[in-house]
């Protein structure tokens, strides 16, 4: 049974700074995905494209990308989930994990078909890949300032009124369907974000760690709505700079890689 506790007497921001275990847990296997995430980029190094990766070998790396790079982000929910969770908690709790790092793989499967679309630009199609640069950060700060983006953003901030809903869940898959459905409000937040992963390459560590970082921002600070509007002018700024320098986006710009 999950108890839903008074919204007045919820968890406040600031006790995401008491690290409970279930953030501790978490936390751990985010660290354990970065690592894992930086070794393979150091290997494969960086470039345009799924740099020669298949589906399922593309799938294995996108996973732990997906979660070094998320579940820090998921804290808000985690501490009301956790609080809230009576009954069998640790097998619960690792069942709401898992669902919503499910949810994040499966975005592999759409990823993997833009990275090859624009691998396949960048080797034969160059003004093709240039404008297609160009067009995804246009699309990715539209997003970002957008109110669908800001519908799902206060959601991921203020997750209380999800739970209420999480409440009313019955059944062995109940922790799954709540993760799937918070999930899904963190994809709207941040699948423009992702998307810059095209445009600058998959393997691009510095990417990956700037868009990790306004991920938290934009969910956990007090100005995380102000954050979000200014990574959308980024966006949009950078648009312009990689039409005119192609060599800013090694995603889609052929260079050569290394691979170790």
């Amino acid at each position: 049974m999950v108890r839903v506790t008074d919204p007045r007497s919820a968890v406040p921001r600031a006790a995401l700074l008491r690290l409970t275990p279930q953030l501790a847990v978490l936390f751990s296997v985010s660290a354990i995905a970065w690592v894992l995430t930086v070794h393979q980029a150091r290997a494969m190094g960086n470039g345009p494209g799924t740099m020669g990766l298949g589906p399922g070998p593309f799938l294995g790396t996108w996973t732990p990308m997906m979660a070094a790079m998320m579940l820090p982000s998921v804290a808000p929910l985690a501490v009301f989930y956790s609080r809230a969770v009576r009954s069998h908690r640790g097998w619960r709790l690792a069942g709401f994990g898992g669902g919503y790092l499910a949810v994040w793989a499966l975005t592999g499967i759409p990823a993997y078909a833009l990275l090859a679309l624009g691998g396949a630009a960048a080797r034969g199609h160059p003004v093709v890949a240039r404008v297609g640069a160009g067009v995804l950060l246009v699309v990715a700060g539209l997003w970002q300032l957008s109110s669908a983006k800001n519908f799902c953003l206060v959601r991921c901030r203020s997750p209380i009124g999800l739970l209420v809903r999480y409440g009313s869940y019955r059944g062995p898959l109940r922790d799954l369907r709540a993760a799937a459905h918070h999930a899904l409000f963190c994809l709207g937040c941040c699948w423009a974000l992702m998307v810059l992963l095209v445009v600058f390459g998959m393997m691009n560590l510095v990417a990956m760690a700037a868009i990790a970082a306004i991920v938290l921002v934009e969910k956990l600070a007090g100005s995380g709505h102000g954050v979000a509007r200014l990574a959308g002018l980024g966006c949009l700024v950078m648009a312009g700079i990689v039409v005119a320098v192609p060599s800013l986006a090694p995603g889609l710009h052929s260079v050569p890689m290394h691979m170790g």
